[in-house]
């Protein structure tokens, strides 16, 4: 029995050099830019993304977040990416609403140094402080005790708050200028406070020691902002237009991370703790890898950015949305699309293409057509009988699978028509793969010069045209040169009969000529550099 006809092997080419990292990829999949105007044409000073859940579930208990403009807080849905809820209770610009992790309370300060809690359900003040003497810039929640939170001020000051008492519950001094930033730390170590202040230092505050700092690194700016990191033993500090990287086990700086021309303004995390998102005035937005510190990705806005923030969604609490405020009022939300969402919004704009373009009968009958075929399955399973409880469904491998057709060229090919075969794969509008697959093959039969013998000046100007056209191409430079001495040696007699075939092969010598100069230019670039590199 004669052995079955196989279609040929097309030649795989090395890949070439991505243009993008995997990293820059994911970061580049937020996409669906929503871009919301400040109703008051305030800046956008502070976004608060769901907390972490307590006792380490890192799950947020909420999918809302909570954004800061003039004198307005507003609560935004993560799942519509609209305002579900506004709170214009200040008489003055406020500052870091918060949300808590159930999503039942938010605070925030303002520039009277007023500090008010809200419920989120029907916005009704719960609690109203005023201790402070200038403005609050900083609220934040424990991410371990439920009525616990905290506020830094320009008054020097940071305090503690419990919801129910009527007063702060202790005052923690010590820093010399305006109070900007500050956070609870994470994990065992959440009985701990840092703050950042204008006076270039970050402190480490634990309010069993009566109130005293127990760590301060020293800055030569001003600390905009200070984010610590999961683990409750690294935290990270804005300062002018660099980030510190401060292990408070050590105590003293790992890496100071200068990506940015401006100064840096926000910082949040990503990727489950894995990566710092930081904004800063310059516009940029940045990435870092939180292992070696590396910047992975980043991105340019139009205005500079005073405040970013990730929010989380979903079972698997995946980034969902990155969320930028900056200085012209607008707000940035660019959501990255799950799977399903992705084909509905490729569907929807081959859609809309076809709408423009005047072809959506023709879109309407494809895709029925696609989704009959896909039906198809079942209704030969309802065609097949099955007799008894024990009656195995068998699916086969590929003996049972389709043949590809075989192609007019592949056919003159394997019958030794080589001319013809060519002259098909040329005269067809092939891509370049297919005719490199079947020079390839020509020259593994040693029949590349009886493809090329005996031509005319019509068809021989295609051969020439493809080699002019790929002779410089790394990957087909080999095959290309390989056809190009076997035409100069069988048609160099010829010369001057044609103009066409003159003007063609004038036309590869100054192409070739151009790479061999480009060559000569690398070399003694390479040699330069070695001389330099020996020195």
């Amino acid at each position: 029995m004669a052995a079955p006809v196989t279609s040929l092997q097309p030649v795989k080419l090395p890949a070439g050099p991505s243009p993008l990292t995997p990293e820059q990829q994911y970061w580049r999949t937020f996409r669906s830019q929503l871009l919301i105007p400040s109703p008051s044409s305030y800046a956008v000073t502070h976004i608060s993304a769901p907390l972490p859940s307590p006792n380490g579930l890192n799950i947020a208990l909420t999918e809302s977040f909570v954004v800061t403009s003039g004198t307005r807080l507003q609560i935004f849905s993560s799942r519509t990416r609209q305002v579900t809820k506004t709170f214009s209770r200040f008489t003055d610009i406020a500052h870091s609403g918060e949300i808590r992790r159930d999503g039942k309370v938010v605070v925030a300060g303002d520039d009277s140094g007023l500090i008010q809690v809200f419920d989120t359900t029907s916005r009704a003040i719960l609690k109203t402080w005023n201790e402070h003497k200038q403005p609050v810039w900083t609220t934040k929640f424990s991410p371990t005790d439920i009525t616990a939170l905290m506020s830094a001020s320009d008054d020097k000051t940071v305090r503690l708050w419990d919801l129910p008492s009527q007063s702060s519950v202790m005052t923690l001094t010590g820093h010399e200028d305006y109070v900007r930033s500050g956070a609870f730390l994470p994990g065992f170590s959440s009985k701990l406070l840092t703050s950042g202040s204008y006076d270039g230092t970050v402190r480490i505050w634990d309010p069993r020691t009566a109130g005293r700092s127990v760590m301060t690194f020293k800055h030569s700016s001003p600390v905009e902002s200070v984010l610590p990191l999961p683990s409750g033993t690294t935290t990270l500090a804005s300062s002018g237009s660099h980030i510190s990287v401060l292990d408070m086990v050590a105590g003293k700086p790992l890496r100071l991370l200068q990506n940015h021309q401006k100064t840096v303004t926000s910082l949040c995390l990503a990727s489950d703790g894995n990566r710092v998102i930081s904004g800063g005035l310059d516009g940029h937005v940045k990435i870092f890898e939180t292992t070696g510190w590396n910047m992975v990705a980043g991105s340019k806005y139009p205005s500079p950015i005073l405040s970013v923030g990730i929010v989380r969604a979903g079972a698997s609490q995946e980034d969902k949305h990155l969320i930028v405020g900056m200085q012209s009022g607008l707000l940035s939300i660019r959501t990255r699309l799950s799977g399903q969402q992705k084909v509905r919004e490729r569907e929807r704009r081959k859609e809309m293409k076809a709408l423009i373009e005047g072809t959506v009968n023709e879109f309407d009958k494809k895709n029925a057509k696609r989704k009959k075929k896909g039906r198809g399955w079942e209704k030969r399973l309802r065609g097949r009988e099955f007799i008894g409880e024990g009656t195995s469904v068998v699916i086969e491998g590929n003996d049972r699978e389709r043949v590809k057709k075989e192609t007019v060229w592949e056919r003159d090919l394997r019958h030794g028509r080589y001319t013809s075969a060519l002259d098909r794969v040329l005269d067809s509008s092939q891509p370049p793969l297919t005719i490199l697959t079947l020079l390839t093959a020509l020259r593994h039969r040693s029949a590349m010069r009886s493809a090329l013998q005996g031509r005319d000046e019509v068809t021989l100007q295609p051969i020439l045209k493809w080699i002019t056209k790929f002779v410089a191409d790394p990957r087909y430079v080999s095959t290309a040169v390989e056809v190009a001495v076997l035409i100069v040696d069988l048609y160099s007699a010829q010369a001057g009969q044609s103009s066409e075939i003159d003007d063609l092969i004038s036309r590869l010598h100054d192409r070739v000529r151009r790479e061999v100069e480009r060559a000569q230019q690398a070399c003694q670039t390479s040699g330069m550099l070695h001389m330099l590199m020996s020195g």
